[in-house]
């Protein structure tokens, strides 16, 4: 996509990227901010939520191109692009948060784990964080993340956990979901953005992916799990209420919405007018719901991934070059890199358009994108939602990138050295 070219309109997007990037990893500077300003405090808590960054620099940067260049290109670029992932995440996370779903989900996963030989909390903590992510590969990654991040939020984190365990947790969480979603080939973005064109099916996916991403995922849930097994068992508080839980009927019908929303991922025209009937069920069975939908946290979330979506479009002249004739080992080691400081399916999407590329090449770009999907929130898409969701139990209410990083990178290289296997 060359609107603007190798010119200073696409240094100017690159320059705005790399000031939300920037923006994204100093969020806990303008928490700090609303305390020591208080008369600003709401320009401060604004700037620093992590939804709103690059949605607002996009917003930013269209509006500079708007006036500086012609209107028209402006307007031509923004309906070129495809905002159907973000439309999505809306319906899905609202969706997948109900009360409903998430009591259906809760009770399935105890039941497993009483059949699990370890005690329940440790047995439940385990299954939030590999189960789910893996069922990812069927209700979708953003999905999972969205119920595996409640489960967690309800049953761990609201138990004054140490800032290490949730550093810990949410690290693992967002590289299980990241890599298991590739069981499949249309739950997990960064494999969407590839599978046409490069005639990916599902039963490919399974036997290149799907199989190494279980036993990375397996292994990191194991992991922590044993790490902090003796938090696990007085921090949970798993509350079994099946008295006022809600009709089975009404669980069933949330998930046959869910269901319809996730087949129809596609069209955007379907699937919303499914999430608008599903928004007039819910006002008429209120009383089987939480008091509010979940509706602020999935916007936010979708206006990040818009946002991401327009500046990551201007990209496309360096990522290229980037990606260009380079081996299938190095573009691994490169994809997982770039994945930390641009979204994996914009990754994924932009190497798609190399021609030429050997099968090694294309295997090597999307491992790495997934591998690299839990190291930072921008990078992959349903990490946003995990932390909209998880955010509030950390101190300031804010995640330290940096921190989080660095808890990533064991369960991202027990990811990377899955994925090497032959």
């Amino acid at each position: 996509m060359d609107l603007f070219g190798p010119n200073t309109m696409e240094c100017v997007a690159t320059v705005v990227f790399a000031i939300a990037v920037a923006h994204t990893f100093s969020t806990k500077i303008f928490a700090r901010m609303a305390r020591v300003q208080p008369q600003h405090a709401g320009l401060w808590h604004l700037l620093g939520e992590v939804e709103v960054v690059f949605g607002f620099w996009a917003f930013a940067l269209m509006a500079i191109l708007y006036i500086t260049i012609d209107s028209t290109t402006v307007i031509n670029y923004l309906d070129g692009l495809n905002y159907t992932e973000p439309m999505f995440v809306l319906a899905i996370m609202v969706i997948a948060s109900t009360r409903p779903v998430l009591s259906a989900v809760q009770s399935s996963v105890e039941g497993v784990a009483r059949l699990m030989p370890v005690p329940k909390e440790q047995a439940f903590y385990f299954l939030c964080l590999s189960l789910v992510p893996l069922f990812g590969s069927f209700i979708t990654e953003p999905g999972a993340m969205t119920l595996a991040a409640l489960l967690l939020r309800d049953v761990y984190f609201k138990s004054n956990l140490t800032e290490r365990m949730k550093y810990a947790t949410l690290a693992v969480l967002f590289v299980n979901i990241s890599i298991g979603g590739t069981l499949t080939n249309f739950a997990a973005p960064p494999v969407l953005m590839v599978a046409g064109k490069w005639n990916w099916d599902t039963l490919f996916m399974l036997t290149q992916f799907g199989w190494r991403a279980a036993i990375a995922v397996l292994i990191n849930a194991a992991g922590i799990t044993w790490l902090f097994r003796n938090d696990l068992l007085v921090k949970a508080r798993i509350k079994e209420d099946v008295k006022n839980a809600p009709p089975l009927v009404v669980s069933a019908i949330h998930l046959l919405f869910m269901a319809g929303v996730v087949f129809f991922s596609h069209h955007p025209v379907i699937f919303l007018g499914i999430f608008l009937l599903f928004l007039g069920f819910t006002e008429a069975y209120k009383r089987h719901q939480h008091e509010k939908l979940f509706l602020r946290e999935a916007l936010l979330v979708s206006f990040f991934l818009a946002g991401l979506v327009t500046l990551g479009g201007l990209q496309k002249w360096w990522l290229e070059q980037a990606l260009a004739d380079v081996s299938p080992m190095l573009i691994y080691f490169i994809s997982t890199g770039l994945t930390a400081i641009t979204d994996n399916a914009a990754l994924t999407y932009l190497g798609s358009l190399v021609s030429g590329v050997s099968a090694e090449f294309k295997y090597a770009l999307v491992a790495g994108a997934v591998t690299g999907g839990g190291l930072t929130v921008i990078a992959n898409a349903p990490n946003p939602a995990g932390l909209s969701i998880l955010k509030s139990s950390f101190r300031d209410q804010a995640v330290s990138p940096v921190r989080l990083f660095l808890f990533a990178l064991p369960p991202t290289c027990v990811a990377m050295l899955a994925f090497l296997i032959r």
